[in-house]
Order: C-alpha cells, then sequence, then structure tokens
C-alpha cells in the first residue's frame, strides 16, 4: 500500500503538465455542468415553493352575478377532480379616478390611464383558508368600511395610506390602503371586506363571483383546461365569463431565470462532452506515456492489480483537487441569479441543491476513473519485458502512406511533415479533431447568441424607436420632496434622463420643466395637445407618434391586459412580428404571445375590450415580440378606443429626428415648450436590462471555460507527442532543421485538425442556435422572429471558420517551443 502510494505522489509530481490540465479541464467540466444542471432545478424552486406554501390556486374562474345563485356556485367544491376550493366571493372590476398620497398630494394622470383594479371581498379568515392563502407584505388586512389591501404587484405606488377615489361608483367612495398582500396567482389587483365589496357592486354590471379551485391534476395546460370544461359543464350555460390558469402565470414567474436555462444547459453539455474527451485524452495519454515505466514496476514486483491502483490514483487525485474548486466556482457564479428569485419570490436566501453538486463531482471522477482503469488495465496485463520494449520502440509504418502523399505536395518540407504527423495516431488525432470541433461550436453559438442579444437590445432596450422621448404623465399634483411617481406597468424598459430606469410604480427621477424637481411647487398641469403642436413645429423633427397605456379586462382572460395605445402613424416603429403585420388603424390590434394563449386564439381572431361596462370587438392583426414576461399586452389605435370613453390622451411622444439632428441641442431649444406643456423629454439610449446583462456575463465566463478545455486538450496532446517524438526531432536537427522549422512541424500537425474542425464546427453552432434561441423564448412565453435567429453574416461565419484554427496552434505554441529550443544532443539522448 505504501509503495503504491509513493508511485501516486510521485506521479502527480513529476508529470506537473498533464497534472496542471487534468486540474483545469475537470474544473471547467464541474463549473459549467453545476451551473447548468443547479440553474435548471434551482429555477423552478422558489416559485414552486412558495405556490405550495400559499395554497395557490390552480384555476381562478369568475362567474356572472346575476346568473348564478352562490350556492350552486359552492357546490362545486365536490365536482370530481377539484381538489379544493374558496369561494364564492364578491368581485368587481373597477377603475379609480383619483389617487391621493399619503401626505395629500395627487397623481396628476389623465382621465383612463389608472389601473383597472380587479377587487375580490375577502375576510382575513377567507385570506388564510386552504386556497389562495394572501400573505402580507405590509400593513394589516381591512376590517371595516373604507378599506383595501392592493396586490404587492399592483401598478399603483406601493405606499400604505394611499387612498383611491371611485367617483364612477354609488357614493364615490374613497378606500384607503392600509396593506399590501401577495397572492401567487394573481387573483385579484386587491382586497376589501366582503361587506364592503357588496357596497361597491350594487349597480355596476361588471360586479360577479370568484372562485378559487385547485385541481387534482394540473400539471399541464390540457388537465387545466379540462378541469375548467369539468366546472363550466355543471354550471347553467355562459355562466363562467372567465378563467385563469395558474400556468401562465407560473412560466411568466420564471421567465427572467428560466430563460437563462437553455443556453446554459447548451454550454453545460458541451462541456461535458469536450471534457469527457479531453479528461480519455489526457489519462489515456498520461497512462500511455508511462508504458515504460509500468514495465520496471512490474520488474520490480508491482501486481497489476496495484499497477491499475496507482495510475487511476494519479488521475483521480488532481481530479479531486479540480471537483472541488469547480464545484466552488459554479455556485459562485450562480449567486447573482439566485439572489434575483428570492427577491421575487420572498423565500430566503437560494442555493443550488447539494444533491446536484453531489451528482456532479460523482459523474466527473467516474468519468475519470473510468478513463484511467481502462487505460491503466491495458498496460497493467502486458509482461514486463513487452511493456518496457513497447514503452521504448515507436511503432513503424503506421502514417508511412500519408507522408509520401505529403512529400509530394509543393509545399515546404516542414509543412509537409507537419500535416502527415496526425496520420501516424489517427485515433488520438480523431479524439482531438473533436474536442477543437466543440470548442468552435461553443464559440460559434456564443458569437450567435450576443448577436442575438445585441439586436434584442437595440429592438426592445425602449419601448419605441424615437430618437427623443417625450414625457407627459405621472407628475404629482402637489408634496415636497418626491420628483415624480411612474404608474405604467412596465418597468426599466427606458432610460431616463440620468441613465436610471423609469417606470413601474418607483418614486424619484428628475423632470424636465415645471414640477418639483425644478422648484417644489405643484406641478404644470400637462396639456398633450401643446406638446404635440410643438414637436411638429419644431425644427428637426422627422415624425413622431404619441401612447397611452391603460388596462381593460378582454373576454376569455381572467386577469387585467395591459392596453397600449398610439396616437398617429407608428408603423414606422413598430414592434418585431412573429406573425401577421402591424395594425392598419382603428378596428385592428396586434397581440403578445401570452395574449393568444391566455385567450387560446390565433391571428385573424378577434378580442372584445370591456372598458367598465362597454365594449369594443378588435381584430388580430398580427403577433408581436415582447420581452416583458409579467404582462399580457394588446397594441392598437387610440380611435379604436374611442367608443369605451376612456378619454385617453398621450402621456409619452416618440420623436424620430431628422439626419443630422443632435438630439441634445433637439431638446434644449424645445425645452421652453414643453414646460408650457408640462412636459419632459429625454434622448433615448436603450441600456440592456439585468437579465440581458447577466446573459452576456454568462456566454462570456461558459465560452472562455470551453475555449479553455480546447485549447487544453490540443496542449496535452502535443506535449505528449512532443516527448514521444523527441528522438526524432533530435535527428531532424542533426540533418540541418531550425528550430523555427522544428516549431513549423509541430504546430502545423495540429493546423489541419484545427481548420478541419472549424468548418465542421461552425454549421454545427448555428445549428445549435437555432435550436437554443426558440426555446429560450418558449421559457419566457413568447415565440421568437426569424430576425433573432439568422444574426450571423458571411464575415463574420468566416472570421469563426478561423476559430479552430486558433485554438490548434494556441494550443500548440508552448510545446512546439519546447521542442525547437531544446538542445540536438539532448534530444539523441532521450528514449
Amino acid at each position: 500500500m505504501a509503495a503504491v502510494g509513493r508511485v501516486v505522489r510521485s506521479g502527480v509530481a513529476r508529470r506537473r503538465v498533464q497534472t496542471a490540465v487534468m486540474v483545469l479541464t475537470v474544473v471547467t467540466a464541474v463549473s459549467a455542468s453545476v451551473l447548468a444542471a443547479g440553474l435548471l432545478v434551482a429555477s423552478r424552486a422558489p416559485f414552486d415553493r412558495a405556490f405550495a406554501r400559499q395554497a395557490g390556486a390552480h384555476l381562478t374562474a369568475r362567474f356572472d352575478g346575476g346568473a348564478v345563485h352562490t350556492d350552486t356556485l359552492a357546490a362545486t367544491r365536490s365536482l370530481p377532480g377539484v381538489a379544493a376550493a374558496a369561494g364564492p366571493f364578491r368581485t368587481l372590476s373597477t377603475r379609480p379616478t383619483a389617487v391621493t398620497l399619503p401626505d395629500g398630494g395627487g397623481l396628476n394622470i389623465p382621465d383612463g390611464q389608472l389601473p383597472l383594479l380587479t377587487l375580490v371581498g375577502r375576510s382575513a379568515a377567507d385570506a388564510a383558508g386552504q386556497v389562495d392563502k394572501v400573505i402580507l407584505v405590509d400593513g394589516r388586512w381591512p376590517t371595516g368600511p373604507g378599506e383595501i389591501v392592493l396586490d404587492a404587484g399592483a401598478s399603483l405606488p406601493p405606499l400604505t395610506g394611499l387612498k383611491l377615489t371611485f367617483a364612477d361608483l354609488p357614493g364615490a367612495p374613497v378606500l384607503t390602503v392600509v396593506g399590501r398582500g401577495r397572492s401567487m396567482t394573481h387573483s385579484a389587483s386587491g382586497w376589501v371586506t366582503p361587506d364592503q365589496l357588496t357596497a361597491l357592486a350594487q349597480a355596476p354590471e361588471s360586479a360577479g363571483y370568484q372562485m378559487l379551485y385547485r385541481l387534482t391534476a394540473a400539471a399541464t395546460d390540457a388537465e387545466v383546461q379540462a378541469g375548467r370544461d369539468a366546472i363550466s359543464a355543471a354550471l347553467p350555460a355562459g355562466t363562467m365569463t372567465g378563467s385563469q390558469s395558474y400556468l401562465p402565470v407560473r412560466r411568466s414567474a420564471l421567465a427572467d431565470t428560466t430563460v437563462y436555462v437553455p443556453f446554459v444547459a447548451a454550454f453545460g453539455l458541451l462541456a461535458l462532452a469536450m471534457s469527457a474527451l479531453i479528461i480519455g485524452i489526457v489519462v489515456s495519454g498520461a497512462v500511455g506515456a508511462s508504458t515504460w515505466r509500468i514495465g520496471v514496476l512490474k520488474a520490480l514486483g508491482f501486481t497489476p492489480v496495484q499497477v491499475v491502483r496507482a495510475y487511476v490514483g494519479q488521475a483521480l487525485v488532481p481530479s479531486a483537487v479540480g471537483t472541488g474548486l469547480g464545484l466552488l466556482l459554479g455556485n459562485l457564479a450562480a449567486v447573482p441569479i439566485l439572489d434575483q428569485q428570492a427577491s421575487a419570490y420572498q423565500v430566503g436566501a437560494q442555493t443550488i441543491p447539494p444533491w446536484v453538486d453531489i451528482a456532479v463531482a460523482g459523474w466527473v471522477l467516474l468519468l475519470v476513473g473510468l478513463a484511467a482503469l481502462l487505460a491503466s488495465a491495458r498496460a497493467g496485463r502486458l509482461r514486463a519485458m513487452d511493456a518496457i520494449a513497447v514503452g521504448r520502440a515507436p511503432r513503424a509504418g503506421r502514417g508511412r502512406l500519408a507522408q509520401r502523399l505529403a512529400g509530394r505536395l509543393p509545399l515546404p518540407r516542414p509543412i509537409a511533415l507537419g500535416l502527415a504527423a496526425p496520420f501516424a495516431h489517427p485515433a488520438r488525432s480523431a479524439v482531438l479533431a473533436a474536442a477543437v470541433c466543440l470548442g468552435v461550436v461553443g464559440a460559434t453559438f456564443a458569437v450567435s447568441l450576443g448577436a442575438t442579444l445585441t439586436t434584442l437590445t437595440e429592438d426592445n432596450g425602449a419601448d419605441g424607436r424615437g430618437d427623443v422621448l417625450i414625457d407627459m404623465g405621472g407628475m404629482l399634483a402637489a408634496g415636497d420632496g418626491v420628483a415624480a411617481v411612474e404608474t405604467r406597468g412596465k418597468p426599466g424598459n427606458q432610460a431616463g434622463p440620468a441613465g436610471g430606469a423609469v417606470g413601474g410604480g418607483s418614486v424619484g427621477g428628475s423632470v424636465g420643466g415645471g414640477g418639483p424637481a425644478n422648484g417644489g411647487g405643484p406641478a404644470q398641469e400637462p396639456d398633450p395637445r401643446a406638446a404635440a403642436a410643438a414637436i411638429s413645429a419644431a425644427p428637426g423633427t422627422e415624425r413622431f407618434y404619441g401612447t397611452a397605456e391603460t388596462e381593460l379586462s378582454a373576454a376569455a382572460i381572467a386577469g387585467p391586459l395591459q392596453v397600449t395605445a398610439y396616437d398617429g402613424d407608428a408603423s414606422w416603429a413598430s414592434l418585431p412580428m412573429i406573425s401577421g403585420r402591424w395594425f392598419g388603424g382603428p378596428g385592428e390590434a396586434v397581440v403578445d404571445t401570452r395574449f393568444l394563449r391566455a385567450a387560446n386564439t390565433e391571428v385573424g381572431g378577434t378580442v372584445t375590450l370591456d372598458g367598465g361596462g362597454r365594449t369594443v370587438t378588435l381584430r388580430i392583426a398580427g403577433e408581436f415580440f415582447d420581452l416583458h414576461a409579467d404582462t399580457i399586452d394588446l397594441r392598437t389605435d387610440m380611435g379604436s378606443l374611442a367608443s369605451l370613453g376612456l378619454g385617453l390622451a398621450p402621456s409619452r411622444f416618440d420623436v424620430d429626428l431628422r439626419t443630422g439632428t443632435d438630439a441634445v441641442q433637439y431638446l434644449a431649444r424645445l425645452r421652453p415648450d414643453l414646460e408650457a406643456a408640462g412636459a419632459m423629454g429625454w434622448t433615448n439610449d436603450p441600456a440592456p436590462g439585468s437579465t440581458i446583462i447577466i446573459m452576456r456575463s454568462l456566454i462570456t465566463m461558459l465560452t472562455l471555460m470551453i475555449a479553455a478545455v480546447a485549447v487544453l486538450g490540443v496542449l496535452d496532446t502535443v506535449v505528449l507527442d512532443v516527448r514521444r517524438r523527441v528522438r526524432d526531432f533530435g535527428i531532424l536537427k542533426a540533418l540541418g532543421m531550425t528550430p523555427r522549422q522544428t516549431m513549423v512541424v509541430i504546430v502545423t500537425s495540429v493546423a489541419g485538425i484545427g481548420v478541419l474542425a472549424g468548418l465542421v464546427g461552425v454549421p454545427t453552432g448555428i445549428a445549435l442556435h437555432h435550436f437554443v434561441v426558440p426555446r429560450m423564448g418558449a421559457t419566457g412565453g413568447t415565440s421568437v422572429p426569424a430576425r433573432y435567429l439568422d444574426v450571423l453574416r458571411l464575415p463574420e461565419q468566416l472570421g469563426l471558420l478561423a476559430g479552430g484554427l486558433v485554438i490548434a496552434v494556441a494550443g500548440a505554441l508552448a510545446p512546439a517551443g519546447w521542442a525547437a529550443g531544446s538542445r540536438t544532443a539532448t534530444a539523441l539522448r532521450s528514449e
């Protein structure tokens, strides 16, 4: 046992290059695998754990309050397929007409742009019931009239003490926000006491009942739909007016993190495949290079079992070190993404499950052990004298035909020798070519994915295409110390005046004129018509359009629908289309993929919008690409919504400037008119969101890992080959070969492999990109336009073709330099 241990220690210390290559290779394999498998598992854990803890509803259903009795709804709790149910709860969809801040200031927002709220009457006991437990983020549950708890994700300022006025309801009630709650399935925008909801719902036709169901089978859309159909069939026809499955909510909630999984998994599989190849090369090469030493050990009395144990140990020692470092790096790399999940669901610190670390470590060490076992067992079975003879004498005849053919080519002799060298060891050359090819695949995939993300940023970094953005809404009518409140429902999709993000209920920022940020007084009343006239008359304006955002109800969708209405021709700034076309005028709309799935419809169908008693039907002209996975979106011409009587007015203008117009100077000239109209403006400099930034970082890191593994494989292979042929190089030097020619021979021997790897790897990497990107979109709840797939132009593809050559040459330079620098006499004495 002690003798085997000494052999292991001396082998690890003596073969420093192979030991370092083994450690680095295993570090890369383990870290990439932990990152891929860990994110795949952990990305689903936060939502599922919180959903189970809060007994989230698999199905939220809304019923016509005048067509069904509460006892009939309650009876659906015992239907087959229903595991548990809560309700019926009285519900009402309505829109506040005014919002007052706790300090008395009011939000100066044009009529119709305050969000549509789905209010539900639930007591404190109901909120903690068997289905859809509402967790209080802060404050308390309402106990009497005039109080409301807002959903934590509602697009209103998250302030306790906020007052909501509903002038359109009987008695013009005012509700004070006493807390914020979180429902995993977003079953309501706000909750009041049952008596309060009954009082609010006396007259409106939009009042109804809500039931919350947990189903016995709800893992797929088909199972949830089957449960919905069974409930609907047990009630009078037309009773169920809307429903919402928890699955779109789940997919939306997971989109920010699971979008990483397809490309991380692809990189992880590439890293695993490359690591398997490189580990096999390194281990078998190290054992093969030690055949002579194995013969000596057997001559000294080592048994075949002891030989196998010694060389398996020499492989496992550096692999164990690399595994430990790889586990550490993989877990650290996952921290930013897991922290984002933990913050979103408030489920505490997230980590990669320990079993993932154990499984990855076990797999890699098993791979190393098997490679070493097979190679050393083959050598261990040789007789001592045969092993010594094999270790000293090279095999004759192999590759001679290739050498003769290469010698006939009109090439310098060193290049011809280098081109023929891989045929002397075809199996090793094939494995090395596969490793370099995988490195090219990884580089091509990374460049393609980076180009896709760049295009995504250009198209979606801001919610429009204008060079300049003019914002009308969201200024405070009163209240010191607060500059602006944005209430639009899509946070972080615009770059503000100082480069900060604007949107999504954030409090803060600076305004362009007339507001508290410039003097602490009341904000200028916004006048969109005056702003539009000023923009139209301003020198440098090429074209512009206005947008207003609101929330409406839509048939077949239980939750609110985010609607963006365009005032003016916005066809020049249309979003990327997945199918169909941009809307051509009033009566048409475009929707995102999530809408089509939630409404179970397609392009060419219709959608009926409800604006609080009035309805309008629009034809769906196209499906647009949208990164915002937290909402279901529809976009249309402002004239399409005129019959709803919302009084919509543009809250923002997107301005396209004439060629050569400086955006900063344009805004400086327009500033007095903007101040007079109560507006603010800034240049539209789209910045990538945190998701894309993290993805780019992961792409860079994983690409470097894969390239490093490929280079290490080439390095180790060339080192072994140079040591095996050191006497041959001595003879060539004695015959007049210069050090530079020696380097050419060695570098050329892998250059051909690199070129071949590039020819195979680039098309494979492009195919992998075309496979992964649509699945990344699917995890975010959307399809992907073709413009995000065909991103590599011919010059870029030609550049990537050289990737295999670069990897091969980079790995061969160091051992080639060592061989070129060795003295002829020393090389001739080497065996």
